[in-house]
């Protein structure tokens, strides 16, 4: 069974989070969930009120229980399912934000996946009101919602502690702490030594832990960056011809930013402005 809500991602948000979707799923063996790298670009929580389920994370299979939690970064590749035999109770919420990233890897949660929340009912009460909301109001109080998701994060943030285990070493916190930064400067000319240096290692070691960190190369980061940025731009300066969006975002040839955003989004900049500008 399941109670799930999705709401509008708003292009401009003014908001430090909001919500993109907020769920319960349970007595559902059959729930399996696989995205690859870059589907989504927004943080993630999924967290066990009952029963058992399955994360898998650098070819590992860890077990989550009762009171445990995953947390997914944006653009994290995200691989989870419930057990057959004792089907999980899981809450969900996907969010996003201005300054969400540095806010977390400030408080160190890109250090772990894997997170047990101390005190259950207060983050399941949290979840509860924010999904109650959702349903029943949608977007009519976007207010409401961002102070409801903020809510769940702020029990988050005070009551989770990782689960000991889940993989981490200084050199992948460094790479992870550059990500804010590497998304910031994607639109300027990439130069993997530069960012080997920042993360004081050498070019092949940076790639291999970068691939760790976020199960793609770092080219296939900043390229997932740019689009995004080129996205948001076609909505938001509808004046501005394709081939000026492709120079913002680090493209100085419309036809091979063209040739990219077809890769990605399976339409040109041009058909994408025209079905989301609205």
């Amino acid at each position: 069974m399941q109670r799930q809500s999705h709401l509008l991602t708003l292009p401009h948000n003014p908001f430090f989070c909001f919500p993109e979707s907020v769920g319960n799923y349970w007595n559902h063996p059959q729930h399996y969930t696989l995205r690859e790298a870059g589907a989504l670009n927004n943080f993630n929580i999924h967290y066990v009120a009952s029963g058992k389920g399955c994360v898998e994370w650098d070819g590992e299979v860890h077990t989550l229980e009762a009171g445990e939690a995953v947390l997914y970064f944006p653009l994290q590749r995200q691989h989870y399912y419930s057990s057959t035999e004792d089907p999980w109770d899981i809450r969900w919420v996907h969010f996003y934000g201005n300054g969400l990233q540095d806010y977390m890897i400030e408080r160190g949660f890109h250090k772990s996946q894997l997170w047990t929340i101390r005190n259950r009912a207060a983050w399941e009460q949290a979840h509860e009101e924010l999904l109650v909301e959702a349903e029943t109001h949608r977007m009519l109080h976007p207010n409401r919602l961002s102070a409801l998701t903020y809510a769940i994060l702020a029990v988050f943030v005070e009551q989770a502690i990782p689960i000991s285990g889940s993989k981490s070493s200084s050199s992948s916190n460094r790479i992870a702490e550059l990500l804010p930064l590497m998304q910031q400067e994607a639109a300027q000319p990439f130069i993997l030594e530069h960012w080997a240096g920042l993360a004081g290692v050498s070019p092949h070691y940076f790639c291999k832990l970068f691939r760790s960190v976020m199960e793609m190369t770092p080219m296939d980061f900043i390229t997932r960056c740019r689009l995004q940025m080129a996205k948001q731009w076609l909505l938001e300066r509808k004046e501005t011809p394709i081939g000026q969006i492709a120079a913002d975002a680090g493209y100085p040839s419309v036809s091979y930013f063209n040739k990219r955003f077809m890769e990605h989004e399976d339409m040109t900049p041009t058909v994408y402005r025209q079905l989301y500008g609205l």
